[in-house]
């Protein structure tokens, strides 16, 4: 303890300080003390040494004078009861009877006040011997407050998107749209597809067949059952909507499925126009209870007449790409094969 106690008098706001707090406690704690130093380094946090015996902090790193608002001096030798309010002292004594009774590191959180400004610390304890306790504090007030403020900006998202979907149900109330999508039905998606095949057929023309699919949901998503899964769709079906020309047709074809016709559109124009919208559904964000859901798609691509000479050859082209998606992991854009007529 006399070796501790001489540390207040040398630099004792000094990280170099470890080196001797290492010395004065023995090498028996070597191993434990090298701990702290590389959780204060990698943290950037206050290193703080209680004595258990008396209560009484013996060593403070850099910055430990204004985690208590007071000088170092008049930290070292003080006890958490003349530093803390009643309530925040217990909360001390009742995390470092926990490190005590474990003999192993232990990570807590604490708050403190003072002249009412509210701060939130980490603090991760480890026993130094039978002697002495070490503290690494580091503040999350501002990360804390960051958190707030991402959660009070996605409960406003989830709010407004609520709306403006209650709405555009209302406005297509009887217009034959899926409600929850507001995408054309499967019976219309097929009368507009042997319509393009006909054009294409009769103009010599090309167009693409699309096929979407929700991937597996997040944790996070699937937690939240049923009405994380409507959110998905409709998150979906606004990318969709807003991202097709009024000559394109954007359809729901099934609980997970969809299908986007792009008239006049090769192959390769289409898979780059499909690759812009799966980028787009993997950073839409989607909030349910002030949660984002994550989403994500796969997509697989075909064209008329080169991957397909018929409706049925092209719907078929369409779901082997789809699958090929599915199989690399999801959120992907596969082709379907061109086909090569024999000479």
């Amino acid at each position: 303890m006399d070796h501790l106690a001489s540390l207040r008098t040398d630099h004792p706001t000094t990280t170099d300080d470890l080196a001797s707090l290492l010395d004065a406690m023995g090498s028996q704690n070597a191993e434990a003390v090298s701990l702290m130093q590389a959780l204060l380094q990698a943290a950037g946090g206050v290193l703080l040494v209680k004595a258990v015996q008396t209560g009484r902090y013996v060593f403070g790193s850099e910055g430990a004078a204004q985690l208590f608002d007071r000088p170092l001096e008049q930290l070292l030798g003080a006890s958490d009861s003349e530093l803390m309010s009643p309530d925040e002292a217990s909360a001390m004594r009742k995390a470092e009877q926990a490190v005590l009774a474990q003999r192993s590191q232990v990570l807590s959180e604490h708050k403190l006040e003072r002249d009412g400004r509210k701060r939130e610390f980490t603090v991760t304890r480890l026993p130094l011997g039978a002697g002495h306790l070490g503290a690494v504090w580091v503040n999350r007030t501002q990360e804390r407050l960051q958190d707030a403020l991402l959660k009070r900006a996605l409960e406003q998202l989830e709010q407004q998107q609520a709306a403006n979907e209650q709405m555009r149900r209302e406005l297509q109330l009887g217009s034959g749209r899926d409600a929850t999508t507001g995408l054309y039905l499967r019976a219309q998606f097929e009368d507009q597809l042997r319509r393009e095949v006909d054009l294409s057929t009769r103009e010599h023309r090309e167009f693409a067949l699309v096929l979407i699919a929700l991937d597996p949901p997040s944790a996070a998503a699937a937690a939240l059952g049923e009405m994380a899964h409507l959110s998905l769709l409709e998150g979906l079906g606004r990318l969709l909507r807003n991202n097709t020309r009024a000559m394109d047709a954007s359809c729901r074809v099934g609980d997970e499925q969809f299908a986007v016709l792009l008239s006049g559109v090769g192959l390769a124009t289409a898979h780059a126009r499909m690759e812009q919208l799966r980028r787009q559904c993997a950073s839409q964000i989607v909030v349910l209870q002030g949660q984002d859901l994550g989403m994500s798609v796969s997509m697989g691509v075909a064209s008329f007449p080169h991957t397909a000479s018929s409706q049925e050859e092209l719907m078929q082209a369409s779901e082997l790409a789809l699958q090929d998606a599915q199989r690399r992991g999801g959120n992907h854009v596969a082709l379907a094969t061109i086909r090569f007529e024999p000479v």
